[in-house]
């Protein structure tokens, strides 16, 4: 923070100005252009999606809208949630953005977001827009099982590393999938919570920060995950890891935007929700940022060639997200008492 003195005092202000003189006018000029105001408009995010892509929404918009300042926080999507919810009577944030669908429904019946219509809402597919025009998809990203490709355990005995289900909404959305096919299967949660205590003998780290998981991995504190597609590309350029798709079908989350209600700049977070479901922005995030867009209208060919793979091998679980989002709280806390 710079400390300009506005409303100093005559003696802090004749204090400054023989400062100023003693250091030079190079370095004077600098200090005052630091006390100038900032006229920005700031508009504020709450994020899961990391620094990497918050930074390319960041200075990509900036340098299109100089007249925003765009902050940001990185948290993990369960904690937005309890972030905004917790903030409800005062809103810290102006957008929420990204998090599985099934954590925004929740938001949704909690009254924290504000109905607001992007131009590109009829681009992406009607599940993914909420009927009360409260969030949309703005990326599909794919849940895969990433490994460590330059390792071979003789066994999986405390060989594999989970992100904590209770902080992540990706991690909801795993266990929401194991839990239902569960109940379509059986008629109850029962099975779906055994195979999960199976798992958890074989799991050796509940990891609370995403932003390690995968470097655990690379540095074979663990072979073994189930995590996002996009962070396991990014790591890939950093270290031995692979990846491949369940066998049963992926779950491919809706990764959702919406304006936050209450939300102290309102206009300009609303424009900025429009720019990030532009063709534009949504190329930038695959070729940049390894998003797979929502947008059905965007032709494959225009797409980097990592998203064109994917799409083409990509089987999409066909999920009940309603019902996971509905029944997912209770379900995960029965895990958490007896798993």
């Amino acid at each position: 923070m710079h400390a300009c003195y506005d409303s100093a005092p005559e003696t802090s202000l004749r204090f400054r100005r023989a400062a100023l003189h003693r250091v030079g006018p190079i370095v004077a000029l600098a200090a005052l252009a630091a006390c100038r105001r900032d006229t920005r408009t700031p508009i504020v995010l709450y994020s899961p999606h990391g620094r990497d892509l918050l930074t390319l929404i960041e200075k990509t918009y900036e340098a299109r809208h100089p007249e925003v300042d765009v902050r940001w926080l990185d948290m993990g999507s369960q904690d937005v949630y309890d972030r905004v919810r917790a903030e409800k009577a005062n809103p810290g944030a102006d957008v929420w953005f990204g998090g599985p669908n099934l954590v925004f429904a929740n938001g949704a019946r909690d009254g924290l977001l504000e109905p607001f219509e992007p131009s590109w809402s009829g681009s992406i597919p009607p599940e993914s827009r909420n009927p009360q025009k409260l969030y949309y998809g703005l990326y599909r990203t794919p849940v895969v099982i990433v490994y460590n490709s330059a390792a071979v355990p003789a066994d999986w005995k405390k060989k594999i590393l989970i992100r904590d289900p209770l902080a992540s909404g990706t991690m909801r959305a795993v266990w929401g999938t194991i839990l239902l096919r569960s109940i379509e299967r059986t008629g109850s949660i029962d099975s779906g919570l055994d195979w999960l205590r199976r798992l958890d003998a074989q799991t050796k780290e509940y990891v609370f920060n995403p932003s390690i998981l995968l470097e655990k991995l690379v540095r074979r504190e663990g072979f073994l995950t189930v995590w996002d597609l996009p962070d396991t590309l990014f790591e890939m350029k950093r270290g031995p890891l692979g990846y491949f798709f369940p066998s049963s079908g992926t779950p491919v989350i809706d990764d959702a935007v919406g304006l936050v209600r209450g939300a102290r700049h309102a206009a300009a977070a609303k424009a900025l929700i429009d720019w990030l479901g532009s063709p534009e922005a949504q190329k930038l995030a695959a070729e940049k940022a390894y998003r797979l867009p929502a947008r059905t209208d965007l032709p494959l060919e225009q797409m980097p060639e990592w998203a064109r793979d994917v799409s083409t091998k990509l089987v999409a679980a066909k999920l009940d997200w309603e019902r996971i989002g509905r029944e997912g709280p209770a379900w995960m806390s029965r895990w958490d008492r007896e798993v």
